[in-house]
């Protein structure tokens, strides 16, 4: 075995044997236990999110397949219709083409041809991240398969009514020309204006002044509205005014959408522009005028002069005509919200159109129900507040876009615009009964990825035939997904599992928590405080920028873009702490929190757990190869366990029960912590200490011995095991060494875990049960108190500021008989540990000299100090320490003092140098009495 832990020489290894082994696929035996990846975009690359998300799912997978479960994880990629659409067009841009001079097929081989050489980035990224994916059997939203259950959900809900083809007011991308879902659109605050506008009465003098952030939509304006509870505007109800720029007038309405207290109350209404404008002309019955062209240009609908002017040039000469006509009252400068497209960056406009869409409501009511019921449950429960709001007030669903790639949708049009729709132009046909002399035209848009995405959970299993893989794994059993999606995606997979499959797709959603920077800010590019999650698996070294002359001046060049976004960050580089640190950092901050806040020494830490769990591996190797024997005579099956072994044995049943429910309630941060403080403070700091007078000393007898030598195995693997669905190359890597000596028959004896002969890999070991009769509570309160006595001469020594290996002599009093006993039981091991010279009892009511005290219990552990240490030298220490803390608390107390700190500065600022002041006051306390203590000598 290495002396020392590398991550990189045994991750890609172990992974590889996985995947050519078959190792992820269901066993075919077992409870089915499945779990669906949310597909992502065959666009992307891992991002924090993903690698967060994804190491929350494999956890589950290798935990219940270790449970003896048919464990299928579903691995998939979608098509991204937008995104994947854009890639490959800005490939064709490199070459001064674009999608219109290949035309519609030969494009769409393109993309087929771009996703089978670079399609697949993010799952080669997600085996790095250790993902235990059913690779095999993955699917694409545009396989075949995929896309017949596609047609066959879209034919049966048209037939049924609940697909239909209507104008209405979409999400529009002028550069996309395409309709996108809601969670495509981005708004965010930006500076703006506000116009107000006067419109002139139609009869007699005055006008009405509204206010506008779009000054362009007036020409669509259907009438102006106020609220009818507005005392201001009662008698305008029912008047006309003429709109601006146009020969039209237009009513004054009430409705109670209006807002008497934005702007002047009076509200201009333009229902093909606004989606709220929208609902108001459908109450009133106004017109719908649209004077937008695709592209965001003015149509025919526009006065002639401003026919096919850009939507913002236009409203600079509206503006500008405005003014001239003496209409412009004011401008002011306003902050609002811009919607804009997720891959184009362009202004969203509301816009009316030929769309098609589902009739969400009938399908809506059973997916309310079943969460009611409990049918389906969210974790953390509250996410099911969210999930009602939105379904109780459910639009009906545009899944049409006006792209090349994706679905394309199963209609076809005659000459005189009538619509058909089946399987094929031939089904057509014949569902029709359309002779072959009427020419059909297929419609030319395709369908929204999210609806392809809503039937992942059975057409991913072969639906719509029925598979064993839909009979064996259907319904899911959990969903791990983001909050962002809840209507999106996880309430339209219930509505479509509940409409096709008459049972709901997951019993249970976990609703992961989103992952923030150190001080709590969303990543992202702008913000440059992005992190690569394989840059922490591989880590990013810095070399210095490089000089050059330059007219006799040193100038640095610039800097390779691998390192523009790291450079500021992190300037001295990242290390590189492997993948095994990653997942289990993501674990331990996994808590049913919103958000989460990663911070780079957190890694840190975990990445030196690995390292500790590595040398504990080597200790315990070193002291049992060719010392366990591997197969037993007579005599040789003896073993005595001793009180640390009996003690370690118990706590391990314990965490084992621990582990299992932490998991059954998905609290994967209090699994991983469970687990780290067992192995790092209880098995790796305190057995393996315990663990050497046994095996070193002549005072122990061959049975002590291989006992102990029989509990350091059996608790390492269990605890590998254990480890296993958190860290599974580390795991895997420690467990084929250690798995020899558990064949041992002295190490498998009195073993619930059954034979060995199919365990060729840890991740097909039983996962750890707990066994409470091996629970030894009498060693559980020995250990306990041997543990108190330590920590109790530890205390004193670095308060007192005591060399660690100086022997000392410990004198102890007040204890009751318990303690007298356990002193003389515990003997060589309290002096072995503590590492002093020797031990007494004083009689009671005996004087001590003069010593520094700890407590077990009420025992006094004391160590005299006279001739222990230099008094001048530890007081004038001490005096200095409190003197540095002075100066510092003074500070902080100056701070807190000031009432412009406190209205200033952020509350977590605050908290903290509150938290600061308390930390030093205690400190200095603790450093007075110690000094105190020491002048008394």
């Amino acid at each position: 075995m290495e002396k020392t832990y590398n991550p990189h020489t045994i991750e890609q290894h172990w992974y590889k044997t996985w995947e050519e082994k078959g190792y992820f696929a269901p066993t075919g035996t077992g409870t089915p236990y499945c779990i669906m990846i949310p597909p992502p975009n065959v666009t992307g690359t891992l991002h924090m999110g993903h690698a967060f998300q994804n190491t929350l799912m494999d956890i589950l997978i290798r935990y219940h397949r270790m449970n003896g479960h048919n464990t299928l994880w579903q691995a998939g990629t979608d098509h991204a219709g937008i995104a994947t659409q854009m890639v490959v067009e800005r490939q064709l841009g490199l070459d001064g083409k674009t999608r219109h001079d290949l035309g519609r097929e030969a494009f769409v081989d393109k993309v087929w041809e771009w996703k089978a050489k670079s399609g697949g980035h993010i799952t080669r990224q997600l085996r790095r991240m250790g993902a235990s994916l059913d690779w095999e059997n993955e699917r694409f939203t545009m396989d075949e398969g995929l896309s017949k259950a596609v047609r066959e959900v879209f034919v049966r809900l048209y037939d049924e009514g609940l697909i239909y083809r209507g104008k209405r007011l979409v999400n529009w991308d002028p550069v996309l020309r395409t309709a996108v879902a809601d969670l495509e659109v981005q708004s965010e605050e930006e500076n703006g204006f506000m116009w107000h506008l006067r419109y002139p009465f139609e009869e007699g003098n005055g006008s009405v002044i509204v206010a506008t952030t779009r000054p362009e939509t007036m020409l669509g304006d259907t009438a102006i509205a106020v609220n009818p509870k507005d005392e201001r505007y009662q008698e305008l109800i029912g008047k006309s005014v003429k709109l601006p720029l146009t020969e039209r007038t237009i009513p004054v309405i009430a409705d109670e959408y209006v807002d008497p207290e934005f702007g002047s109350g009076c509200v201009k209404i333009t229902p093909a522009h606004d989606f709220n404008d929208y609902e108001v002309g459908q109450r009133h019955n106004l017109p719908i005028i649209n004077i937008l062209t695709v592209d965001a240009k003015l149509n025919e609908n526009a006065p002639k002069a401003y026919q096919g002017m850009d939507r913002f040039a236009a409203r600079k000469q509206i503006v500008a005509d405005l003014e001239k006509a003496g209409l412009l009252v004011e401008i002011k400068p306003h902050k609002l919200m811009v919607p804009r497209g997720d891959r184009s960056h362009a202004i969203i406009e509301p816009f009316l159109t030929d769309q098609w869409f589902v009739k969400v409501e009938p399908l809506a009511e059973e997916a309310i129900k079943v969460v009611e019921d409990g049918r389906v449950k969210f974790i953390p429960d509250n996410w099911k507040k969210t999930y009602f709001e939105w379904m109780r007030n459910i639009q009906d669903w545009c899944i049409s876009r006006q792209l090349w790639w994706g679905h394309p949708i199963p209609a076809w049009y005659d000459d005189n615009g009538k619509v058909y729709v089946g399987y094929s132009e031939n089904n057509v046909r014949q569902k029709y009964n359309i002779p072959e002399t009427v020419k059909l035209k297929q419609d030319p848009d395709v369908l929204d990825t999210w609806f392809s995405s809503a039937l992942w959970p059975f057409s991913t299993l072969g639906w719509p035939e029925n598979t064993e893989r839909l009979k064996t794994f259907y319904p899911t059993n959990v969903l791990v997904t983001g909050f962002d999606i809840i209507f999106f995606w996880v309430a339209r997979m219930i509505m479509m599992g509940l409409k096709f499959m008459g049972d709901v797709p997951f019993r249970e959603v976990y609703i992961n928590s989103l992952i923030r920077d150190t001080d709590g800010q969303k990543m992202s590019k702008s913000k440059g405080n992005v992190l690569d999650p394989l840059d922490l698996i591989d880590g990013i070294e810095l070399e210095p920028l490089v000089t050059k002359q330059t007219n006799g001046l040193m100038q640095p060049e610039k800097a390779p873009k691998i390192e523009k976004a790291t450079r500021t960050q992190y300037p001295e580089g990242i290390s590189s702490y492997g993948t095994d640190a990653l997942r289990f950092t993501f674990t331990a901050l996994a808590s049913t929190g919103r958000d989460i806040r990663f911070d780079l020494g957190r890694i840190e830490g975990y990445r030196n757990f690995c390292n500790k769990l590595w040398n504990a591996t080597r200790y315990v190797l070193m002291n049992t190869e060719g010392k366990i024997p591997m197969s037993l005579s007579k005599g040789e099956e003896d073993f005595e366990l001793s009180l640390a072994d009996r003690w370690i044995i118990s706590l391990l049943q314990q965490l084992e029960e621990q582990v299992h429910q932490y998991l059954k309630i998905y609290r994967f941060d209090l699994f991983a912590n469970a687990i780290y403080d067992f192995t790092w403070n209880e098995y790796c700091d305190w057995y393996l200490e315990l663990s050497k007078p046994v095996l070193q000393s002549a005072n122990f007898s061959e049975a002590a011995q291989q006992g102990t030598r029989r509990t350091l195995v059996q608790v390492l693997e269990a605890l590998l095991c254990l480890l296993h669905p958190i860290m599974p190359f580390i795991t895997e890597e420690l467990w084929q060494q250690v798995i020899p000596l558990v064949k041992s028959p002295l190490v498998m004896n009195g073993s619930t875990k059954g034979g060995m002969e199919s365990n060729n890999t840890i991740m097909h070991r039983p996962y750890p049960q707990p066994q409470p009769d091996k629970i030894d509570t009498q060693a559980l309160q020995e250990i306990e108190w041997i543990k108190q006595f330590i920590l109790g001469v530890r205390r004193i020594r670095a308060e007192m500021d005591i060399a660690p290996g100086k022997p000392l002599q410990v004198l102890l009093q007040n204890g009751n008989a318990d303690d007298q006993q356990k002193w003389q039981n515990h003997y060589d091991i309290l002096v072995h540990l503590a590492r002093l010279d020797n031990i007494k009892w004083l009689a009671a009511h005996t004087n001590a000299p003069e010593s520094a005290m700890a407590l077990v219990g009420d025992m006094q552990i004391l160590i005299p100090l006279a001739g222990l240490i230099d008094k001048e030298a530890e007081i004038k220490r001490l005096n200095k320490e409190m003197d540095k803390l002075k100066k510092e608390l003074a500070k902080c107390t100056a701070k807190l003092d000031n009432p412009k700190f406190i209205a200033r500065a952020p509350a977590e600022i605050v908290e903290k140098e509150r938290q600061r002041v308390a930390e030093m006051s205690a400190s200095l306390q603790q450093l007075d009495v110690q000094a105190a203590r020491i002048r008394a000598i």
